[in-house]
């Protein structure tokens, strides 16, 4: 590495990586902050629950102006959350669960003495 790269903030680069800009929502220019956000019509492609315990999964295909997403839903006796994922970052999301699963696997759980 040579000096030149330390003055940078940012390595080599001299601004840090762009992401692209996403497409704005309908009607943005109508929406301020602290206003709620426009609603947003979503399309559902697919759409599958687990029931794991006492927590129901939901998982929605999804797709609206700004591109395809999944939605998970857990639902607790009716207080919900949710989490959304680009379908840009899919196949990383499966390979980081993936891991997380051979994990879980892998390691023992404390307090139970080995097999």
């Amino acid at each position: 590495m040579n000096s030149d790269e330390h003055s940078a903030p940012y390595g080599r680069w001299a601004s840090p990586p762009q992401r692209p800009t996403p497409r704005p929502f309908p009607q943005s220019s109508e929406w301020s902050p602290g206003a709620p956000k426009p609603h947003v019509n979503e399309d559902t492609l697919k759409q599958a629950q687990v029931q794991i315990e006492r927590k129901t999964y939901v998982f929605s295909l999804k797709e609206n102006v700004r591109g395809r997403l999944l939605r998970i839903t857990e639902d607790t006796g009716g207080k919900r959350n949710s989490i959304i994922i680009p379908a840009t970052g899919l196949v990383e999301f499966k390979n980081l669960l993936a891991e997380m699963i051979k994990a879980s696997e892998n390691v023992p759980i404390k307090d139970q003495p080995p097999e």
